[in-house]
């Protein structure tokens, strides 16, 4: 128990502990994937439909593999790095408070009805696959081979999320006022997906990140493509948005989520076997 209390009293703030940039971005990148698989996770057994049902779970089974390929990476830096000793993506998935998760905002937004659900993924997936593409051609080359694999699977995610935002948009009036709503409500978090913060930055100096630029003007062009076809009304890019969770500055729903992903490795430290 002593052992484990120090490794949970290193985890503790360890972004600001943490002072290697490449380290803190691949915590975003764990991060992102980890919670909103999280979110996929809980609609086991609430889909509309059991093919939606399978679809839900793969993808979300898709994004803990992306969150352990990356959190794996950011645990190796750190005890390269000598913050800490013996710590793996487990602990950093299930041994941190909320205020030292670094994933965007969007992400850890409740599932909803299911034009939420697909609104989040869709707005996520636009971003999501236009990065991935452009770390596949990273300096760094263990991203590079996460990000090409991990592109598949995002095209993937657009292709599906991208069909059901015109199925429900396109569809009848209540789908359409649905998913409208849906959009409207979760556009106050996308501003967060083109920001550029000082981490960013080292990263693209370092060759590590693509540019940002290109990131949004593709992005943009995705959205706005999709939802001319769902025959959705796009809200402003002018509008204001919520930013923070790129530093630990969440909603409160991330402190939900985290208390029920993370409540047997806590209540049961010392296990070994599940």
């Amino acid at each position: 128990m002593q052992n484990m209390a120090l490794k949970n009293t290193a985890l503790k703030n360890m972004a600001q502990k943490t002072q290697a940039p490449l380290t803190d971005y691949l915590l975003r990148l764990g991060d992102n994937a980890l919670v909103l698989g999280q979110r996929h996770a809980q609609l086991c057994g609430k889909a509309p439909a059991l093919e939606e049902e399978l679809a839900l779970m793969n993808v979300g089974l898709d994004l803990f593999g992306q969150a352990r390929n990356w959190l794996g990476y950011a645990a190796e830096l750190m005890v390269a790095d000598l913050v800490t000793d013996n710590i793996d993506a487990d602990h950093l998935a299930f041994r941190r408070d909320a205020q030292d998760f670094r994933n965007l905002l969007i992400t850890e937004q409740p599932n909803g009805d299911f034009a939420d659900t697909i609104g989040r993924q869709f707005l996520f997936d636009a971003w999501h696959v236009h990065l991935l593409d452009g770390l596949a051609g990273s300096s760094d080359p263990r991203i590079a081979e996460v990000a090409a694999k991990s592109l598949k699977e995002a095209t993937y995610h657009l292709r599906r999320s991208s069909e059901w935002v015109i199925r429900l948009g396109d569809g009848t009036e209540e789908s359409h006022t649905r998913m409208q709503r849906a959009l409207d409500n979760l556009w106050q978090f996308t501003g967060e997906l083109l920001q550029v913060d000082e981490i960013d930055q080292a990263m693209i100096e370092a060759g590590i990140a693509p540019d940002p630029e290109t990131i949004a003007a593709r992005w943009k062009a995705t959205v706005e493509e999709v939802l001319e076809e769902a025959t959705l009304e796009r809200p402003s890019y002018d509008a204001w948005m919520y930013t923070g969770g790129k530093v630990g500055h969440h909603t409160e729903h991330l402190g939900f989520l985290l208390a029920e992903m993370q409540y047997l490795p806590r209540a049961y430290p010392d296990a070994t076997v599940w």
